[in-house]
């Protein structure tokens, strides 16, 4: 399947941003900075992540889902969206 050339760019970007922060918490963990400090990065690599997530899902319910439901295929769409969802949700 496709990926939207707008939604690749925004993924590729933000997974970057994503791997300088953990090198960023590895370096702070390994020089045994400041909890706070390390939590707060911490922080900022799961608001990344949930970033990322926002723009996969956007992507994939564009691209995928009317595909799925055009294609006679809703049943499959409905059970991958309902597992995202409780994923999301633990």
């Amino acid at each position: 399947m496709l990926m939207l050339k707008t939604s690749e760019s925004k993924l590729t970007k933000r997974l970057r941003i994503i791997q300088g922060q953990i090198g960023g918490l590895e370096k702070l963990v390994a020089n045994k900075q400041y909890c706070p400090d390390i939590i707060r990065l911490s922080l900022a690599v799961q608001k990344s992540l949930q970033s990322f997530n926002q723009v996969m899902l956007e992507n994939h319910l564009l691209e995928h889902v009317s595909h799925q439901f055009k294609q006679g295929k809703d049943k499959q769409a409905i059970k991958e969206l309902s597992e995202i969802y409780s994923l999301s949700n633990k």
